[in-house]
């Protein structure tokens, strides 16, 4: 099985919209996509794809009910998954990162997302895809692409090891608190998720070359451990699979991230 790019254009997506064993899921809202979205894609509530443990939020989903929400779409272990949103590719990438976890790794984004598909006339669709059978498909926890605080706490010191932080300015800071506590995981850089977005271009992803000059400067080289987190893992799935595209290959996610190091008693903080 050919596996394919991390990220795809409009113009490659509307040529294979019909291709078999293809499935394109749309995260955007529900009002959203019953407005318009992408012809036979098939909408996923956000919510389906995480669990919450209040305070933490952004968990992973157990491997039986993931599953079961996978079958459900026909996914099969060669299917093309094709995500996109309307948010600049959060939620999508949430998906992809997801289904990566547990062990689908041929999934993509549409870059820009319903952005770029929508603003440079491609098709749009109200109409509900067909009905699909159901694979089967038993996935499971391959516990590749994800860490917890047990982990990161062990690899602080860790030279090798870089915490992204891809919240705002003002999260990281400390200014905008959403846990118990304020700041950031000690030695965390900054990289604010939208700012490897276009705001030119649709919401695609900037060059690579423009994105590899400002890691660099934050010290995030293609031979470290890079460990992405936000308040849940959402914004920063996208910047996991932004830094998978790029060629980055030691890549992981914080499922619950600051929801769940800043509600912790003994986590420490900056």
């Amino acid at each position: 099985m050919t596996t394919m790019p991390l990220l795809i254009e409009p113009e490659e997506l509307e040529k294979s919209l019909n291709t078999p064993n293809t499935i394109i899921i749309d995260l955007c809202k529900a009002k959203q996509y019953k407005q318009a979205h992408i012809p036979n894609a098939h909408f996923m509530n956000y919510a389906s794809i995480i669990h919450i443990k209040k305070p933490v939020m952004g968990l992973l989903p157990d491997a039986k009910s993931f599953s079961t929400l996978i079958s459900n779409l026909g996914i099969n272990e060669n299917t093309h998954v094709i995500a996109y949103d309307d948010e600049g590719g959060g939620c999508a990438s949430r998906f992809i990162w997801t289904l990566n976890v547990f062990g689908h790794k041929n999934a993509s984004l549409l870059n820009g997302g319903l952005h770029s598909w929508a603003n440079e006339g491609h098709p749009l669709s109200n109409k509900d895809p067909d009905d699909v059978e159901a694979s089967n498909y038993s996935l499971s926890n391959t516990e590749q692409y994800t860490t917890d605080s047990e982990y990161i706490q062990q690899h602080l010191d860790d030279k090798n090891t870089i915490l992204l932080d891809a919240r705002s300015a003002a999260e990281f800071n400390g200014e905008k608190k959403f846990a118990d506590k304020a700041g950031h995981i000690p030695g965390a850089v900054h990289f604010e998720w939208t700012d490897a977005m276009d705001r030119n271009n649709n919401l695609r992803l900037l060059p690579e070359g423009v994105i590899e000059q400002r890691l660099e400067q934050l010290g995030i080289t293609k031979d470290k451990e890079i460990i992405c987190y936000c308040q849940s893992h959402h914004r920063s799935a996208f910047s996991y699979l932004m830094l998978r595209h790029f060629g980055y290959e030691n890549v992981k996610g914080y499922p619950g991230s600051w929801s769940d190091w800043g509600n912790q008693a003994d986590t420490p903080v900056e």
